[in-house]
């Protein structure tokens, strides 16, 4: 979207105002309306629909180091930097309880729902134009159903799933307790992101001010991956055929072009985090500058995250395009701030790789206020870092193929996948392929390896494995992983002790 720092003020104003629960929006900043006054207009309603969006600049909550947190637990990428908290979480160690690193995963995704929960509760009174009234309320759906998406997925399994908070029971003096299991969690967000799909517009008739705004496409993504996750294979390839066949979605002609900022909203984008560098702070994902080398060569202040692996650097074939545009390592030639560098990590990276595949806006000269935050304690950059692209929705429909009709259901669209990467046809492609293609394609993004490895079954014997840098050193040392327990991350101590014993910690850890 545009005017990105006047529509986060505003977001943060009307998110303080309807029922916060994380601390960092318990200010009313100066001008905010009161309740009493609120939800009048189709003004009002817009501005609590840009709420929406607002805590999607949370660094530790949400698209900057929050949930990579959890994905960093997989084998293509080890911590970086010494980090005790962040050593605890990927060695699946509850020690790393109580740290201030994951805490808002949990509390922002519900702020998010409360304030969904509002406007779904106000907004169909407001006597306002029907299409803005719809596109309000379709993103109110979408945003609380991926919310919900989220916090099932990494939170609950079929013990107990996480509570399931609505206009009905949300005014309620006690906690709402967790769900019976995470498929009762999946089921709302179902019914969430159908309700959103009829409601919202396709991407292609937003104006350029409102880009970045849910859509129609993105909802059946997600219904795509939800259903996935859920194995029910049949709708997951159901949605993901609607966004192939009638989403108006294509590949990029390149993969490298998938991370440019030319191409934010590009044929291949379906949802992504707004992003900018504008103001003395910038806006949206930080996760380019926290993948960035520590100290940035004395230009920037990368924070030096996040490493891959030799272990994924090995998975890609030779010839494929993806690997140099996903992985740096020692020797290779990149631009920065306009000029030609050679890859040198530091001595105290805990890996000489570090990722290629968000460094375009660092390429240019004088980047900073322009494609770089001016401040590099908050390094956003003025790309959009994608949550889901076409792409992945090609892979759904594969893996759904497969799993339903065997080896060689998925080869047009894993074929699709691999051309594009320089790589020939295959035929009689099996699940293996697939978990292989997945993992070359989406590497270092919030597609989740560590979730996939976990929902295949595969995350015990992954991580039994150690890791290793580019001259084959181990970095990092085989782990214990109980898929009995620590397929799902604890919840927060606080919302169980805040919630007086309601809400109750997943066993087993």
């Amino acid at each position: 979207m545009q005017n990105i720092k006047k529509f986060t003020l505003l977001g943060l104003a009307v998110a303080s105002l309807f029922g916060s629960c994380n601390k960092e929006l318990d200010i009313i900043p100066e001008g905010a309306p009161a309740k009493v006054n609120f939800w009048k207009t189709e003004a009002d309603a817009v501005s609590a629909s840009n709420a929406l969006y607002a805590l999607y600049d949370s660094e530790e909550g949400f698209y900057g180091r929050g949930l990579f947190w959890f994905i960093n637990a997989s084998d293509d990428m080890v911590t970086g930097r010494a980090n005790a908290q962040a050593d605890n979480m990927k060695n699946f160690n509850r020690a790393y309880l109580g740290g201030g690193y994951t805490e808002g995963n949990w509390s922002g995704r519900f702020t998010i729902i409360k304030l969904a929960n509002d406007i779904l509760r106000y907004v169909p009174a407001i006597d306002m134009n029907k299409e803005v009234k719809n596109r309000v309320l379709g993103e109110a759906y979408f945003n609380s159903a991926m919310m919900n998406f989220e916090l099932a997925a990494h939170y609950g399994d079929d013990r107990q799933g996480v509570p399931i908070v609505t206009v009905e029971n949300m005014d309620q003096k006690e906690a709402v307790p967790r769900a019976k299991n995470n498929m009762e969690n999946y089921n709302h967000a179902i019914s969430q992101y159908k309700k959103a799909a009829q409601l919202l517009p396709f991407f292609d008739t937003y104006k350029e001010e409102d880009r970045g705004r849910a859509h129609k496409v993105a909802a059946w993504g997600y219904l795509a991956k939800t259903y996935l996750y859920m194995k029910d294979y049949k709708n997951a390839e159901l949605y993901a055929d609607s966004v192939i066949n009638f989403g108006k979605r294509d590949l990029e002609a390149k993969y490298k072009d998938v991370f440019t900022v030319a191409r934010n909203y590009g044929s291949e984008y379906i949802w992504s985090v707004t992003s900018s560098a504008a103001g003395p702070d910038g806006w949206g994902s930080l996760l380019p500058g926290v993948m960035l080398t520590n100290g940035g060569w004395g230009k920037y202040n990368g924070w030096g995250y996040y490493l891959p692996t030799k272990e994924l650097y090995d998975a890609y074939e030779s010839g494929d395009v993806r690997r140099e545009a996903t992985i740096l390592k020692p020797g290779d030639k990149f631009r920065f701030f306009g000029e030609e560098r050679t890859f040198d990590p530091p001595t105290a990276a805990l890996s000489d790789y570090q990722f290629n595949k968000y460094m375009e806006p660092f390429s240019y000269a004088d980047p900073v206020g322009r494609f770089l935050s001016p401040n590099g304690d908050h390094p956003t950059t003025a790309l959009n870092v994608p949550l889901m692209r076409f792409a992945e929705i090609l892979l759904i429909k594969a893996e759904a193929a497969i799993q339903q009709r065997g080896a060689g259901s998925g080869d047009k669209q894993l074929n699709m996948i691999r051309q594009r990467a320089g790589l020939q046809a295959r035929s009689g492609q099996s699940l293996s392929d697939l978990k292989n293609q997945r993992r070359c394609e989406l590497a270092g993004e919030f597609a989740d390896r560590h979730r996939d490895l976990v929902r295949w079954g595969d995350a015990e014997a992954a991580y039994a494995k150690p890791l290793h840098d580019s001259k084959g050193k181990e970095i990092w040392p085989a782990r214990k992983f109980n898929p009995k327990a620590n397929h799902i991350w604890l919840v927060p101590q606080r919302e169980i002790d805040n919630s007086k014993g309601i809400i109750k910690q997943n066993e087993g850890w």
